[in-house]
């Protein structure tokens, strides 16, 4: 689960958290498949802790990347 505060100025109903009223300055647990439906209202939810397990995507790995090779001028 993640975590998200509800930064509004009224209590809201929450729908999907079982109609949970949630208050101004709340922090609440969210499915993490759903962290994002929610940190991308920054007018309304601020993310606290993303998701960690499997759902969260996988850190991007930096793979060098060999030079190629050039070739000598002979004259």
């Amino acid at each position: 689960m993640a975590r998200v505060r509800y930064i509004g100025a009224e209590p809201v109903t929450v729908p999907e958290l079982g109609s949970r009223t949630v208050q101004p300055d709340e922090i609440v647990e969210v499915p993490n498949a759903r962290f994002d439906g929610y940190v991308c209202q920054t007018s309304t939810w601020e993310g606290i802790e993303e998701p960690k397990g499997e759902t969260a995507p996988a850190p991007l790995k930096k793979t060098p990347v060999a030079k190629a090779a050039t070739a000598s001028k002979e004259g």
